[in-house]
């Protein structure tokens, strides 16, 4: 808090507390930086000539906000220009793009005599979005820091609607710490709070403040199911669409292993009556013959 805001609340507490001495009823009003206020007398009794509105800043200097008589509506201060309406039926003031410097006392006179009744205006700074920042805990990797950083009062809250209990932060701010569930959707949020409204953060996800044991299990799933599909698919391609497996022969038939796996799904005839896995073997040897023939002829050439 600035200085001048405690200078302003002092102020204004002095004259809350003269009021209460003199019996005069004095309300507290609060407003927020940009937003609006509207405040008006509880009784406004016929004939009325004239209203004004004055207002009392911290250091005590007192200016006419605005007025109405027979002669209309009137704004002599440049502060309240442009933002000030009167309703003159009621009494009712509304000010409009609010600065702190409408903080203070407000009075009113009606017919030339100030009234009982005054409003003690307070007006506070617009409340941002907080941002909640994550500071994970080395030596203990299922506990994290959560900080919310800001002067006015800070609520936290978890996903069960739980209202939680953070500590001091310097300079400013709370610290919360949070230990892990096992449940990625829980979830923690800050709210900040004054006199006028709240504002609270975007929820952090648990799912997003610890790391996820054995998540590459799951990878290595997704990775065999997508090879399984893979081979089913060549599977069929192969069995139904004459043109694929013609491609597939004439550049794999001839492989060791390989060829005899597409023997298997040829069914040809000649191998109808041999286990699969004898003529994967016959098909293998048959390819070391072959390569041993070609060695053979080979040497003759050289020799020759």
């Amino acid at each position: 808090m600035s200085p001048l805001k405690y200078w302003t609340t002092f102020v204004c507490a002095v004259f809350i507390a003269i009021g209460a001495a003199s019996g005069e009823d004095v309300k507290n009003v609060f407003g927020e930086v940009g937003g609006r206020v509207s405040f008006r007398p509880a009784s406004l009794n016929p004939p009325v000539s004239s209203i004004i509105w004055k207002h009392r800043n911290s250091i005590g200097v007192v200016v006419k906000a605005t007025e109405w008589d027979e002669d209309g509506f009137n704004t002599p201060n440049q502060r309240f220009k442009g933002i000030t309406r009167l309703n003159k039926e009621t009494g009712e003031i509304t000010i409009t793009d609010l600065t702190v410097e409408h903080s203070g006392l407000y009075t009113i006179d009606i017919n030339s005599k100030e009234q009982g009744q005054k409003f003690n205006l307070e007006v506070l700074a617009a409340l941002p979005k907080p941002e909640i920042k994550i500071d994970k805990i080395e030596i203990n990797p299922n506990a994290v820091y959560l900080m919310c950083e800001y002067s006015e009062m800070i609520i936290w809250k978890n996903s069960a609607g739980e209202t939680l209990k953070g500590s001091p932060q310097s300079p400013k701010g709370e610290l919360l710490k949070v230990e892990k569930q096992g449940n990625p959707e829980v979830f923690y949020t800050c709210t900040l709070k004054n006199a006028v409204r709240e504002s609270t953060s975007d929820p952090v996800y648990e799912r997003d403040l610890f790391e996820e044991s054995g998540s590459w299990w799951i990878v290595l799933i997704v990775l065999f199911l997508i090879l399984i599909a893979l081979l089913i698919v060549f599977v069929v391609l192969y069995k139904f669409w004459p043109q694929f497996q013609k491609i597939v022969d004439s550049n794999l038939k001839g492989k060791p292993c390989i060829g005899a796996i597409l023997d298997c799904l040829d069914g040809n005839k000649k191998n109808e009556d041999k286990p699969c896995e004898e003529r994967t073997a016959k098909s293998t040897e048959e390819a070391l013959l072959n390569e041993g023939g070609k060695e053979s002829l080979n040497s003759q050439d050289i020799k020759m």
